[in-house]
């Protein structure tokens, strides 16, 4: 019996997991709690959901991590599919942000009646794209290198490299995000000011949830990495979060040029 159950290939093949429903539950019920928000209700109906989103991640991600580690399922072979999976989910970040982006042209350059044909809109003040908007480009800039640091440093075995610029990238996203919050809260326009501040806000507020998520998955690759998890030939999970990061840095690079200084209008617009 012992022989035949035995594992002789290279592949994982997972043990049944409450993840995906519970996950999948949780997702449901804070999607429900936003929109009771945006219709007037109290936002405390999206805890319960976020709650249930919080618990999966920590589940999950500690299941894989023990899946990873402890119990030698992610063969070379493995980490190969991990990779193209990654890959796959990236794009199909890609395809979000395009949709972002299409809405946002489609209203630039072709402004309609209802805002004199004009873009901006003439009611609309927007940012001076060289004040916080610049500064959190270098700020993002920034922590792509940071990050990039970290991945070199693991490379060769420097666990005190590794820990410090996984250290300064997870600050820099901070910032960024405490910068983009300041920005809104001083923001001349509200969400439902018109097709301008839809698109802008839409576009912005998404790439902001995925610099969230990706500050997050860094702050479990730190907290992996003081533990001594990763290895130079084996460290999948930061290079997955090195990936996206590097690809919230380039949207934020599109996001800059597009919104903010091609699409602020004259000086006077500001």
């Amino acid at each position: 019996m012992a022989a035949s159950s035995a594992r002789n290939h290279d592949y994982h093949l997972v043990d049944p997991s409450p993840w995906p429903f519970l996950g999948s539950m949780g997702a449901f019920a804070l999607a429900i709690g936003a929109v009771a928000g945006f219709h007037g209700a109290s936002y405390l109906w999206m805890v319960p959901g976020l709650l249930l989103v919080l618990y999966v991640m920590i589940g999950w991600w500690r299941d894989v991590i023990r899946e990873a580690e402890h119990e030698g399922h992610h063969t070379p072979v493995v980490q190969l599919h991990l990779r193209y999976g990654m890959v796959m989910f990236i794009a199909s970040e890609v395809m979000f942000f395009v949709a972002w982006f299409w809405a946002y042209f489609n209203a630039a350059l072709f402004p309609t009646e209802a805002i004199n044909h004009q873009w901006p809109p003439a009611t609309i003040e927007t940012f001076n794209p060289w004040e916080l908007p610049f500064i959190n480009t270098l700020i993002l800039l920034l922590s792509g290198t940071t990050v990039t640091w970290a991945h070199h440093a693991l490379l060769h075995n420097d666990r005190k490299g590794l820990v410090q610029g996984l250290t300064l990238t997870v600050i820099l996203g901070i910032l960024f995000t405490a910068c983009q919050a300041y920005e809104y809260s001083h923001a001349a326009f509200g969400f439902t000011d018109g097709i301008y501040a839809s698109t802008f806000y839409m576009a912005t507020g998404f790439h902001g949830f995925h610099v969230i998520v990706g500050t997050i998955f860094l702050i479990v690759c730190l907290l992996r990495a003081v533990k001594g998890h990763f290895k130079p030939d084996h460290h999948f999970g930061f290079e997955a979060a090195a990936w996206y990061w590097h690809f919230v840095d380039v949207v934020w690079l599109f996001l800059f040029t597009a919104i903010y200084w091609w699409g602020a209008g004259t000086p006077a617009a500001h």
